[in-house]
């Protein structure tokens, strides 16, 4: 294909007055092929403009006008053709100021330049015009042959020596702008255009040809905000106004670089061209992979002596891995040579995942003699670097002379470390620990039983989340019975301490228990989350549901109920009426072994105060752990177990003085036990066959709490439809409330309130009849005085109620 060039150069009246410095130059077209359209001339003109740097003087030395950077450039026009082009400062004329000449091909969409070339290659080439030729039509241009940088490989590799300390960031810039979707620009400052084009030409070489040949540049210009090209040359006096982050700017004039570059690609790239191997890249791109991919490149790399960091050296392990075909048995040698040399310190955990991974795929396939340095190496950074996530070789890879060459190192070490103090606290470190010995052919029995006694409640304490261990750990236990035989045991000894960790470990980590040992608790555990959602609220269900579970009755193995009720209690307390159930279900000598009483003894003394089933409960714990059950909360207990024999007609006189004493030896007593106590005396001192001595050392009391139970017994529901319907209630209870004028001020605020609040609206509700019927008995009650008194009272309104008291009290004292 032969190429359409133009010619565009400074206007013949574009010279300016001798200011002392150069300015923008109007430019012109001299020469154009007919063959290009003049849209791409209206695109090209602004491309193709000059302006010499700042300061440069309008008159200028030849010296100094060749000195003057160039502008060679590939950009895309918006037809999806290209123009190649270089522009130069020249002088039009004898003894005139400052110029340029601009000598440009046309290259169509979906062509290429001649031979497959890539732009770059022209820079120096010798077909570039300085000037306009004699015809205004110029011919086609039938190569630009390649005598530029890029056939500078010694050149290059100089240049690359010397740029070392940018090379991996330009490179993994240059390397996103490749991408057919790439956006943003990259900002080069050099002193020289020319090292501009060496920068494009090394990034030429180490992309592949098809990103390569997609990268627009520029290697100089005044306005880089302006420039459309991806890669933009520029001297240093014009960098720093470019604060848009759209644009990468590489500074390679000033300090170096802080950090590393996060691209295993460009890291790669940058150590191989600063080891002036580029011949790599080719040998590279015939592996397979994503174009751009680190892990070709890098294993190319590390076969040719090349040497990585850890994050490229992962990505060549990783690259391996999966495709262990992909490499022939000598390069597969000298990648894990060079994975495995010594003196290399500053390997990570994701390089010896990748290494985990290599050797297991290589395994089997290749000679022991090419995996056996792996296998070491994975194994000493499991032992003395304490990564517990290396994937750890089979012991096959330690059958050989080099398997004995690492046991008689590293097992000793091993022993040691498992002997320790420490030993089982750390899951991971211990599990790889347990392996590696297993590995090595090192004997842990002795060792066993405390590293086990010590790990099994480790693996509760980190067992939150996703434990990074279980994988590890269940394959330590498919390896070695003897280990799961005892931690599977240790477990199943601290289940009843701890059932909900041990609940939620198996939740996470599926410990294999299935085989002929008993594991009660364990696998009371197992079943637990399937049975409470069976169970639904019918938690004793869900007790026995996991009980039947263990495989053994709670009166032969008592600490099963244990874990079952703490399975199932874990949250949310229980009820008194479930624990009662759970009483019966087993007797107090299982709840005594067991330790579940003191779950029964907080069931009881957290009722409600409504809960019937709390007194009797409280009776049944009394007389079932007599021993267990002492200070304050037999105390607690026994006032419920009171309100249990008030209730019962059971209990012995004194009634407020034993409560009184009762609540003093329970303090701090819980509200609804004192609750339950005092309620079930008001309740019955309410009741018409009440003992009258019990009601009046109530009264008498002056204790706010008895005196604000009765009140609220007296307010409940019970007393106020017994109201409404006995007058004969009613007038015993206006006898009571108004029968003890000088009790004291509890008792007078309480029963003038009782009086008003709630006999006074029961009263209003009653037919004359009734009313009569409650006159007569309040006259039965006491005397024609009293009788009187409940018609006053009958009469009056609220706000009497003062005056009708001492009324009343007088009548009393004359009675």
């Amino acid at each position: 294909m032969s190429l359409a060039q133009l010619h565009y150069t400074s206007a013949t009246d574009g010279d300016v007055p001798d200011t002392g410095e150069a300015e923008p130059i109007r430019g012109r077209f001299s020469a154009v092929d007919a063959a290009i359209p003049a849209s791409v001339l209206t695109e090209a003109g602004p491309l193709l403009a000059y302006e010499p740097p700042a300061g440069t003087a309008s008159r200028l030395s030849d010296a100094a006008l060749r000195a003057l950077p160039e502008a060679f450039s590939f950009s895309v026009l918006s037809d999806g053709s290209h123009l190649l082009a270089r522009t130069v400062a020249v002088r039009p004329a004898p003894d005139s100021s400052i110029g340029f000449h601009a000598h440009a091909v046309h290259i169509p969409a979906g062509n290429r330049l001649p031979g497959g070339a890539l732009p770059v290659t022209a820079c120096r080439s010798a077909r570039w015009a300085a000037a306009t030729p004699d015809r205004t039509t110029p011919g086609p241009l039938a190569a630009l042959p390649a005598t530029g940088h890029a056939r500078d490989r010694e050149g290059l590799n100089d240049f690359a020596v010397s740029r070392g300390p940018w090379l991996a960031g330009v490179l993994a810039d240059l390397r996103r702008l490749s991408g057919a979707d790439a956006s943003g620009r990259v900002v080069l400052v050099e002193r020289q255009s020319d090292d501009v084009a060496r920068w494009i030409a090394l990034a030429c070489v180490a992309l592949p040809a098809e990103s390569a040949e997609r990268l627009t540049f520029t290697t100089y210009t005044r306005h880089p905000e302006r420039a459309p090209q991806q890669i933009i040359g520029v001297l240093s006096q014009d960098a720093p106004e470019l604060t848009d982050p759209a644009f990468r700017v590489h500074t390679c004039t000033g300090p170096r670089p802080e950090g590393t570059v996060d691209d295993a690609w460009a890291e790669t790239a940058a150590r191989i061209w600063r080891s002036r191997a580029p011949e790599l890249f080719r040998e590279a791109a015939d592996l397979p992979g994503e174009p751009l991919a680190a892990g070709p490149l890098a294993v190319t790399a590390l076969c040719a002596g090349v040497a990585l960091g850890p994050n490229e050296r992962a990505a060549a392990a990783g690259w391996a891995a999966e495709r262990p075909y992909a490499l022939d048995a000598k390069r597969t040698r000298q990648l894990v040579e060079a994975l495995t040399a010594p003196g290399v310190d500053d390997r990570t955990g994701p390089e010896f995942d990748a290494a985990g991974r290599l050797f297991a795929a290589l395994d089997g396939r290749s000679p022991a003699a090419t995996t056996a340095p792996l296998a070491a190496m994975l194994v000493t950074e499991a032992v003395r670097g304490g990564n517990g996530s290396v994937e750890l070789p089979g012991r096959t890879a330690f059958s050989g002379p080099e398997g004995a060459a690492v046991a008689a190192v590293l097992g000793p070490e091993t022993v040691t470390e498992l002997s320790g103090a420490g030993a089982g606290q750390d899951v991971a470190r211990t599990v790889q620990l347990l392996r590696v010995a297993r590995l090595l052919d090192v004997d842990c029995a002795e060792l066993l039983p405390s590293v086990v006694r010590r790990l099994a409640p480790a693996l509760l304490a980190d067992a939150d989340g996703e434990p990074r261990w279980a994988p590890a750990l269940l394959e330590l236990m498919d390896e070695q019975f003897d280990v799961r035989t005892a931690l599977l045991g240790a477990l199943d000894a601290i289940a009843p301490q701890d059932p909900a960790g041990v609940e939620r470990l198996l939740g996470r980590v599926p410990l294999p228990f299935t085989g002929t040992q008993l594991l009660p608790h364990l696998r009371m555990c197992a079943e637990a989350p399937e049975a409470k959602a069976g169970c639904g609220q019918d938690r004793v269900g869900a007790v026995h549901r996991v009980l039947r579970a263990a495989g053994m009755s709670p009166f032969a193995e008592p600490l099963v109920l244990r874990t079952a009720v703490g399975l199932v209690w874990e949250e949310g307390g229980m009820t008194a009426a479930e624990a009662r159930m759970l009483l019966e279900a087993a007797t107090s000598d299982a709840h005594r072994t067991a330790g579940t009483w003191s779950y029964l003894v907080a069931a009881a003394l957290g009722a409600p105060a409504g809960d019937e089933d709390a007194p009797a409960l409280a009776h049944d714990l009394l007389r079932g752990f007599p021993q267990q059950i002492g200070g304050r909360e037999r105390a607690a207990l026994l006032l419920l177990d009171f309100a249990r024999e008030i209730r019962t007609d059971a209990a012995a006189p004194e009634w407020a003085e034993r409560a009184r004493a009762l609540r003093k030896d329970a303090e701090p007593v819980e509200p609804d036990v004192l609750g339950h106590a005092f309620g079930a005396l008001a309740e019955r001192l309410l009741a018409p066959d009440r003992p009258e001595a019990e009601l009046y050392a109530l009264v008498h009391s002056g204790d706010p709490d008895l005196v604000a139970a009765y009140d609220r017994a007296a307010r409940g529901p019970g007393v106020r439809s017994r109201l409404a319907a006995e007058p004969a209630y009613a007038a015993d209870c206006f006898a009571v409330w108004t029968a003890h004028p000088h009790a004291g001020a509890e008792w007078s605020r309480t029963s003038a309130a009782l009086l008003t609040e709630v006999l006074r609206p029961a009263v209003r509700t009653f037919s004359a009849d009734e009313v009569a019927a409650v006159e007569e008995a309040v006259g039965r009650s006491g005397s024609s005085g009293r009788a009187e008194a409940f018609r006053d009272w009958n009469r009056r309104g609220q706000g009497t109620l003062g005056r009708l008291g001492r009324r009343i009290a007088g009548r009393v004292r004359r009675i």
